[in-house]
């Protein structure tokens, strides 16, 4: 058995396919992690949906921000944008189910598995989480988030969930303002400063980071206990420099690569564009 996680789909399904096929993977036997961004910008988000619906007793999956807008938008919550790929998924006759689906989704997934150096601890996020905040924390605020998504009043969360502030995580948030700082870190964030204030505007590599600011795994509260597997961030093109944090966003949508690391041992894979 082998646990393999795989970077930003976007919609990519038939490059999913070539990818589990080039690895072997058994349904039966192994198991596939999503990092979150399974839809949008690529040409199959229906069937990449469907396809991983079809597998739930062999993947865990975490929500990303265009999960999340795509969610917002089949519930009336948000208007389309002009780059969104979505429409064979929202004029689907079973897209309800898939995004009554999706709503059970966390934003963070945590395991400890057996690997080659022994058992580790293996969090998977879309995109980062605070310098300050501890796994088990991590886990608990995005249970937050998860549950806001499944409560009678999701919509409230859904229309309020986009926005820039509160710009920093502190334990005074409350209701929909605590809710959006949660998944603008798990969902969004790539540059912070050492007390988690977050910059949202900026996109490029590391080069690109604004002055006081750092990218979110420089303060590794977590590591080297937790490996952190994460995507969102194809700018990075796959590296960190840290040898507990890995980025597998590296752009196929963009016309790069679609990459699968097997967490066992570390093992990459990836197919061109």
């Amino acid at each position: 058995m082998s646990t393999y996680v795989v970077g930003d789909l976007q919609g990519c399904y038939k490059p999913l396919k070539k990818l589990l096929r080039k690895v072997k993977f058994s349904e039966s036997k192994d198991k596939l992690w999503c990092v979150g961004d399974l839809v949008n910008r690529g040409p199959d988000s229906l069937e990449t949906l469907r396809f991983l619906h079809g597998m739930a007793g062999s993947i865990e999956l975490v929500l990303g921000n265009h999960d999340l807008h795509f969610i917002a938008i089949h519930e009336g919550c948000a208007p389309a944008r002009s780059k969104d790929t979505l429409d064979d998924l929202l004029n689907a006759k079973d897209c309800q189910h898939l995004c009554d689906w999706l709503r059970t989704q966390p934003l963070a997934h945590y395991e400890s598995l057996d690997t080659k150096t022994g058992v580790k601890d293996f969090l998977m996020v879309h995109a980062g989480v605070a310098p300050h905040w501890t796994l088990q924390m991590t886990l608990d605020l995005s249970a937050e988030v998860q549950y806001a998504l499944q409560d009678t009043e999701y919509k409230a969360f859904l229309r309020h969930m986009y926005g820039n502030t509160p710009t920093r995580w502190h334990d005074q948030l409350e209701d929909l303002d605590r809710l959006r700082v949660i998944t603008n870190y798990l969902t969004r964030v790539r540059f912070c400063d050492e007390i988690g204030t977050m910059q949202l505007t900026v996109k490029g590599g590391l080069a690109s980071a604004p002055q006081g600011f750092k990218p979110w795994f420089e303060y590794e509260t977590m590591t080297p206990q937790t490996t952190i597997v994460f995507g969102h961030w194809a700018a990075l093109e796959g590296y960190t420099g840290k040898k507990h944090v890995f980025a597998l966003d590296t752009g196929y949508a963009w016309g790069r690569e679609l990459t699968l690391m097997r967490l066992e041992d570390q093992q990459l894979y990836s197919i061109p564009s």
